[in-house]
Parts: C-alpha cells; structure tokens; sequence
C-alpha cells in the first residue's frame, strides 16, 4: 500500500493540498516552532534569571552544533538501513523527554548534558525527515515541497522570538519547556499516520571508496578558484553570525538594560533581514556572484559596526537587520553558484562538503566568542569584528579585480576545454 501520486505536479501554492506531505509539514512546522521557544527559554533562563557569562550562553550553543556536525554523517548510513517513520517516531519521543528533563535543571552543565543528547537523536531525525519527504512526495513535486519546508523554518524564525518573549514574560522560562515537549508529542503522533514506503538500500560502499570520493569533491573545491571563493567567504560570514548569536542577549542585557522581550525583538530583526535580503536578491542575479558576496560582506560589517558604535535601542535592530540581510547576500550566491558550477556526480559531495563549512564555522565562532568577549568586551569586539570584515572584502575586492578567483564563465570555459 502507497500513498496516490497525483497526476499534475504541484506548486508551492497548491502542494498543501496533498495529504501526505500536509501532515509531514504540519508535524514539522509545529516541533520547530517548539524548538524555537526551547531555546529561547535556555538562553533566557541563563542570561537573565542566572546571570551567566558570554562563555556560558556559548557552551550550551556548542553543546548542541557540534553533535550534530560529527554525528550527522553517521547517522545518515544507519537511516539508510532503518524503517524511517520509526526512526522519526522514535526521535520525536525520545526529544521530547529530554525537553522535559529542561524544567528540572539547576546548572548549565545540566542543560549541556541534555542538549548534546538531544542533537544526538536530532542528528537521526533530520536524514530520516529528509527520506521521507522524498517517498511521499512526487519527484516533479520535490521543489515546491523543499521550498514550502524551508519557508516553514523562516517564519518560525522570524515569530519565534516575539512569541517566547511574551511568553517568558507572561510565565515564564519553563512554559517554554513544556510546549517544546508537546510540539514533540504532536508531530510524532502526526508521523504515525503516515504510510512511508521506499525500497531496499541497493548499493554499499566501502571505507576506502567513500574516502576517495570525498576527498575527489573537495579537491574540485578547492582548486575552483571561483567557489573556493565564495565558499571561504560564507564560513567567515558564518563564523560572524554564530559567534553575534550567543552575545547579543549578554549585549541587551548589560549595554541596553532590557530583559528577554527586547531579546525577542532584536533577534527577529535577523530573520527579517534575512527574508527581504533573499527577496532582493533576485535583482543581482545577472551579476558576477563573488561581487555579490564581496558586497555581503561589507553590509555585514557594517551591521557589525553599528551594532558596537551605538548604544540604543533603535540601532541595535536596525543592525541586526542589516547583517541578516547581509548573510543572505553571502549565503544565496554561495548556494547557487555551487550548484551552477558543479559536475553532477559531484553534487552530492560538494554539497555536504558546503554543510560541513557552514557546521565548523559555527563551532569556531561559538568557540571564540565567550571567550573574546571576555577579553575584548562585547561592544569592543562587534566593531572590531566589522573591522576585520572590511579588511577581508578589500582582501577578496583585490583578488577579483586582479584575476585570481575565476569568475563562473571563465571557469566553465576553462572545463568545457578541458
């Protein structure tokens, strides 16, 4: 028994209207949204009720990306071999109990503890997640459900915070907690009435294989001056972004003198920039993409900048809107350009080598940055950060104009003469 496969592709206006992948949507739009306001209720819990440190806020961040970007590619090979409605159901069960074990704890490294488990199980969750769209969903119907998943993320992204900071005002942090935990409930039992079918793993690989494609993929990589380009420039602007993350509750808090619905707020202001940037990146599609991202970077700067310049209220979303603006700018072209410029065969390799930047310049910034802004103070080190953006843009400005990063057509020229 299978789900019906519709016979005229669906669109992004239309794809909610085939039941299978509404139900997987909704399960998925409602445990997000959940996360969301975990996580919100964890930094809040620390920063303003705990009085924690910059290094604190950090630890728990790390605590939850870097399971995720060492186990991620193990799990997706047991994922392959496993039932993955089962394997989600299991998840989503086991998530939610570890959400719960969140209204009992009385220290950070508690809520480290849970958080490395719970990317642990995320790090099954997320293959099995991306198999099943796959099954229910017509092949000519996969680009409209990616994007409505996708659209999905953003806008809990950008409501998110205003919804937690009302919410931890009004009850607070543990609230949250609980309705993290119920998110969990409901997108399992919403799994549980799907009818996932797919066929059997056909193909095994050995160790040696998979060594030898990965590292062929990143050879391609790296020695494309075009994306090794862009690609380097999208792990600094990710390092920026995830190392800004953690700080800026420290920064409202200490520099503004405001509690967790400005925190709200503020961090919205990065969704927003995020949005509108991608929307208006449309415009520059017929321009050179390393310009494209040479310009990210300066915007980012300046948000940056601003952000450590002035002390009120007012520019601190106006800055925070400027750098996700900017990200998009960085990140879009980025994207595109990996995917204009690789093999086909490769795609697969050179996509997760992309993931895997985006993951270690996370764990980087998350890193350093408590302990930079320790150092340095938190003002000091956002201009100093925008400083050093600029110093990189005139960097990478100088390599365009002189030739050194190839542009997309030259590049694809060079290998069509190959």
């Amino acid at each position: 028994m299978s789900s019906p496969t519709p016979v005229a592709a669906f669109t992004q206006k239309t794809i909610l209207k085939f039941p299978p992948f509404r139900t997987l949507w909704m399960a998925q739009f409602v445990s997000i949204m959940g996360d969301f306001l975990a996580l919100f209720g964890v930094i809040s819990l620390i920063t303003f009720r705990w009085h924690g440190t910059p290094v604190q806020v950090t630890a728990v961040t790390i605590a939850y990306v870097l399971p995720l970007a060492i186990i991620s590619p193990v799990a997706g090979v047991f994922v392959d071999h496993w039932n993955v409605k089962r394997v989600m159901i299991a998840s989503d069960v086991i998530r939610a109990l570890l959400i719960l074990c969140l209204v009992f704890v009385h220290d950070v490294p508690q809520i480290c503890a849970i958080f490395v488990a719970l990317s642990a199980v995320s790090s099954f969750f997320s293959p099995a997640q991306s198999v099943t769209l796959r099954t229910l969903v017509p092949r000519e119907s996969l680009l409209a459900a990616n994007a409505m998943m996708t659209q999905a993320f953003y806008i809990v992204r950008l409501f998110s915070p205003f919804a937690a900071g009302a919410l931890i005002s009004a009850l607070g942090e543990k609230a949250c907690f609980y309705l993290d935990t119920a998110s969990f409930v409901f997108s399992a039992f919403m799994i549980s009435t799907l009818v996932v079918v797919r066929p059997q793993s056909q193909t095994e690989k050995t160790v040696d294989k998979l060594t030898q494609d990965f590292l062929e993929g990143n050879r391609f990589i790296f020695t494309h001056s075009g994306l090794s380009f862009v690609f380097l420039a999208m792990a600094v602007a990710m390092f920026v972004l995830s190392s800004f993350s953690p700080l800026i509750s420290i920064y409202i808090r200490d520099s503004l003198a405001a509690g967790p619905f400005l925190f709200g707020v503020i961090s919205s202001m990065v969704g927003i920039g995020l949005i509108v940037g991608s929307s208006v990146m449309a415009r520059f599609r017929n321009f050179p993409k390393p310009l494209v991202v040479l310009c990210g970077l300066v915007a980012l700067g300046l948000g940056a900048g601003l952000l450590g310049t002035f002390q009120n209220r007012f520019m601190a979303g106006v800055s925070t809107f400027a750098m996700g603006f900017a990200i998009s700018f960085v990140l879009v072209p980025a994207q595109t350009m990996s995917q204009q410029e690789t093999p086909p065969a490769m795609m697969g390799r050179v996509s997760s080598t992309f993931m895997s930047m985006i993951s270690l310049a996370q764990v980087l910034g998350l890193l350093l940055s408590g302990y930079l802004a320790q150092t340095l103070g938190i003002r000091p080190l956002f201009v100093a950060s925008g400083l050093a953006l600029f110093i990189i843009a005139g960097a990478g400005y100088w390599m365009v104009r002189n030739g050194t990063v190839a542009q997309p057509a030259k590049a694809a020229e060079s290998a069509g003469a190959q």
